[in-house]
Formats: C-alpha cells, structure tokens, sequence
C-alpha cells in the first residue's frame, strides 16, 4: 500500500500534542463550570437550510450525501444535510427544541468539532474543535452578561497562563455605537459600512475606504469618518469621550450611539477592575456577521497577532425565535484548534511525556509474566498508570524500551526466598537510576510523575 497523501487543513496531533490539547480543554472546562455553565453536546449535522442562513459561510458548509442516493431523487432530497460549521446555529435550534425544559437564562458550556471547508492555513483548518459558552434569556437578557461573558474568558485563558500561553487581548465595541454614528453621518446600508470595516486587518485602510465608496454609498468625507472612528481605542473611559467628540464634530450624535458608549464605557469599567490590560475597546472590532446587536468581542494572543482572532463573538437579540418567544443571548467561542497549533508550532509549551504510563513492570520469563501482571493490577487499583513489557527481554532492553517511550519508572519483581518469605520488589527511577525496595500495595510515584503534564517549553 502506498504511503497515504495528508489531507490539507484536517489536523492530527502527535500523542503529546494531543496531551496538550487535552490539557487546554480540560482547563477551560473546569474554567467554565467554575462560573456555573452546564455542558452540553449537540448533533454534528443540521437542516441544510439552517445552515444557510449565515450567507457569507454558504460556500464553506460540508453538505452529507449518501454514496447509495438515488440520482432520480428529487432536488428537495439531495444534499438537505450540512456539517455544522460552527456551534452557534446548533446551539440556537437547541434552544427552540427544548425551551420548555431549560431554566432561564440559560447558561451553557459547548466542545465540539466543526468543519468548515474554507482554504487551509496557519490556524485555519476544515475541522477543527470549538469551544464556546454562551448565556441565553426568554424574552429579554440584562446587558450585565454582555461585561460577564469577556471575563470569564479572560479568566479562562488567563488560567493557561502558568503553562507558557502568551497573555490575551480581548477587544471589545458595541454595534449600537457603531450603527449609532453611521446613521449619524447619513449611511443608511449597516451592514455594508460593517462588512468593510471588518476586513481593515486585511485588507489595509485605503482599500476599505474604497469599499466604503463602492458598497456602502458613502462620500470620502464620510469614509474617512468611518474610518477615523475605527481608530480609536483604548482601555478606560477616555474611549467614550473620544468617540463622542468625533462624533459631535461629525454632526453624528444620536440616541442610539450614546446607548451603545453607555454599555461600552460600562464594560470597559468592570474590565478595568477585574482583568486590568485584558480588555481593550477598539472601535475597528465589526464582526462582518449581520445577527450581532450589542457589544462584540475579538481576541488576540499577544506577541502572536498574525495568528488573527483566538476567540470572537457578541450579543445578538434574534438569533433564536419561534415566532411567539425569542431568545436573546451573548456568547464567545475559542478556536481551540487553532490556539493549540500556535502553541505547539511556536514550541511554546510541551507535554512532560507522550504516554500516560508512569511505570513499566518488567518480565523476568514469560512463564513468570503473571507475577508482573499482578504487579500492575495491584498499581492500577491505586490509580497508577502502568504497562507490562512486551517481552522477557533482558533488563537493559526493557529499560531502554521505557526510555524510548518516556515512562519514568521501570518496577522489577523479586524473587520469593527459599525460606518462604515474600518476594522483595524493587523499582527504579531511570532518571535518576536510583533503585529501592517497593511493594505494589503502598508504593506511589511523586505526585508530579503520576500523569504526563504540560508545562511551559524550555
């Protein structure tokens, strides 16, 4: 058989990457449940339709076919089911399915793979893991979680923090603001200003102007208002102050726009007190997806910027309905996968080994192995990961196949005494080489060798 080509953008870690990725998953939900979000877990396919709602992802969606349809099928049957591309329409159709047994607001956690068939690069994948939380309310939702949902992800990537993750930049603007001075200026097309100016980190100012002239309507006076607005940031009140001068000067005041820097400058307060540096206002942040209504958050690993956003998200007041109740909500979402490929292509943390295993019995004869056998049932029933060699090899070799492999501790099982006295075990740290007598009923590795860890590299 010839060796298999990889597919471009499906990531497949190494045993210590994936270590690793367990790790940040095992932090982050333990982050998680520690502010009182419920896990939940939903199918990987919805109604094609459903998916579709979200015009600009149309084109990224995986659509199921089975290899056995019939190709006189009518057209209603073909492709009516898509892969999830993210976990936010799942999560909304969710909450329509099961209203009547969720208690409001609703506070859920979500891991799950997604795929997305965009063109692969650094940290972008087609399949990747997700990890979102969100807080949804029956009818109305107070504007406190719109400054809770960023600090409980500072809080959980702060907690990644002691493992060598760089420090994290949320940004945070608020689409009252935004569509509050557009109108202000005379721009009636949103949306249109918003899709621009979102694509500022790619494309470059001048460019996005152009678009503001092209797609949106504006004159190059109000493009360049525009884009004087998306200048401004900062971490404290002094934000506010400036967005409202520009826009007194701009002749853009509104209702509106003095709502949406009345939430913002909150946010920023709460912000400053409780995650100091984390979260930055920064009236560029758009997020081009038009169900958006309040504040909207991007995240940025700092040192790491080229990587783009790590975690992103917003208020929205309609992405759920059933025509007689809607669910308004605000959530974040982490792009696990690609925070763990930048951690692990920049060397910046490791795992202290790549295999579970904390000890390895020897075999002194195959017709002894039951001997080791019982050794290693004895040190599982203690929670001691433990392998048996795989062969009666001489002890060197069965040392050195623990070294390959990264096991620490290598136990040798004595011999019963002529005298009929039990038989004395010994175990060895091949680290150190230190050797001692050990019994398998009380002996225990450090507490720091019991399971592979992750630590920061170097």
């Amino acid at each position: 058989m010839a060796r298999p080509t990889p597919l471009s953008g499906f990531p497949e870690w190494l045993p210590d990457g994936r270590i690793v990725e367990q790790h940040v998953l095992d932090v982050l939900r333990r982050t998680f449940e520690l502010h009182g979000f419920a896990g939940i877990e939903t199918r990987a396919v919805e109604p094609l339709d459903q998916l579709l709602r979200k015009g600009e992802t149309s084109k990224e969606v995986y659509v199921l076919r089975r290899l056995q349809e019939d190709p006189d099928a009518a057209p209603e049957r073909a492709g009516q089911l898509g892969l999830h591309f993210d976990l936010t329409v799942p999560f909304a159709r969710y909450v329509l399915e099961n209203a009547g047994h969720l208690a409001f607001p609703f506070r859920r956690y979500q891991i799950q793979k997604v795929w997305r068939g965009e063109r692969p690069q650094d940290g972008r994948f087609r399949e990747f893991v997700q990890a979102d939380i969100d807080v949804v309310g029956a009818g109305a939702l107070p504007y406190h979680y719109e400054v809770e949902l960023p600090l409980v992800m500072a809080d959980a990537l702060g907690a990644l923090r002691d493992l060598g993750v760089p420090p994290v930049r949320i940004l945070v603007n608020n689409r009252k603001v935004a569509e509050g001075f557009y109108r202000g200026l005379g721009l009636d097309d949103v949306e249109a200003v918003l899709r621009g100016i979102d694509k500022l980190d790619k494309v470059g100012p001048e460019a996005v102007a152009a678009l503001l002239v092209d797609e949106a309507g504006a004159t190059p006076a109000q493009a360049d208002a525009c884009l004087e607005l998306a200048a401004i940031s900062g971490d404290d009140a002094s934000v506010v102050e400036r967005v409202r001068e520009l826009a007194t000067r701009q002749g853009a005041s509104s209702d509106l726009l003095e709502e949406g820097l009345g939430e913002l400058g909150a946010l920023v307060a709460a912000a400053a007190e409780r995650a100091p540096g984390v979260v930055v206002a920064d009236l560029r942040i758009a997020r081009g997806l038009d169900y958006y209504t309040g504040s909207v958050y991007e995240t940025v690993l700092v040192g790491h910027e080229d990587l783009g956003s790590i975690c992103s998200g917003g208020r929205y007041d309609t992405l759920a309905s059933d025509g007689n109740q809607t669910y308004p909500g605000v959530g974040l979402s982490i792009g696990v996968s690609r925070l763990v490929s930048r951690l692990l292509s920049a060397g910046l943390v490791r795992a202290t080994r790549s295999v579970p295993t904390a000890v390895l019995v020897a075999v002194t004869s195959e017709e002894l192995r039951s001997r080791s056998d019982a050794v290693a049932a004895a040190l599982r029933a203690r929670g001691i990961p433990v392998e048996v060699a795989p062969s009666a090899a001489k002890f060197g070799k069965q040392i050195k196949h623990a070294d390959r492999r990264g096991i620490p501790f290598v136990w040798f099982v004595g011999d019963p005494a002529d005298d009929g006295a039990p038989a004395q075990d010994e175990v060895k740290d091949i680290r150190s080489g230190e050797q001692v007598p050990a019994d398998a009923a009380t002996w225990a590795p450090p507490a720091d060798d019991v399971r592979p860890r992750v630590v920061a590299a170097g």
